[in-house]
């Protein structure tokens, strides 16, 4: 089981498009992955919610399925649970990149799990500063694939 904490660039994406590969991945998971985010992800959705259903072109109604439909497999985390230290090492890891992406290093971190990003700006800044425990979209569904 790979535990994997998912920045809100990812669900965003399966919201727009549940049929692209990040959609596949989170709906259909297998349990071979347990899939986390901290639970501010979900006011950055709903803030968010008129930009997303106009650009997935969903009404109310279908905005608030996709959108139970992307997180039911998505364990949802208070962000209380990652303790202080965990945040400063993430604020650290995250300087040179993006500071909008603390807690999802921080809950990375405490998780002791893999971060699923496309970010290429926080990809190359958390590797400058020595944070491996990366996965891309691609590496998932090439795993996705071979289970499939």
């Amino acid at each position: 089981m790979i535990k994997l904490m998912v920045d809100y660039n990812i669900i965003f994406s399966a919201i727009l498009n549940v049929n692209s590969r990040i959609g596949q991945i989170l709906l259909t998971s297998d349990k071979s992955n347990d899939f986390y985010a901290p639970k501010y992800v979900r006011d950055e959705i709903f803030n968010h919610q008129g930009k997303l259903k106009n650009i997935a072109k969903l009404g109310d109604n279908e905005f608030l399925e996709v959108y139970e439909l992307v997180l039911k497999n998505i364990t949802i985390l208070d962000h209380s649970i990652a303790g202080k230290s965990n945040y400063k090492k993430a604020f650290e890891l995250c300087k040179d990149a993006d500071l909008d992406d603390i807690p999802f290093v921080a809950f990375a971190l405490y998780l002791k799990s893999k971060l699923w990003t496309g970010e290429k700006k926080l990809i190359k800044g958390l590797k400058d500063n020595g944070f491996d425990k990366i996965v891309t979209t691609n590496d998932l569904f090439d795993d996705f694939l071979k289970k499939n």
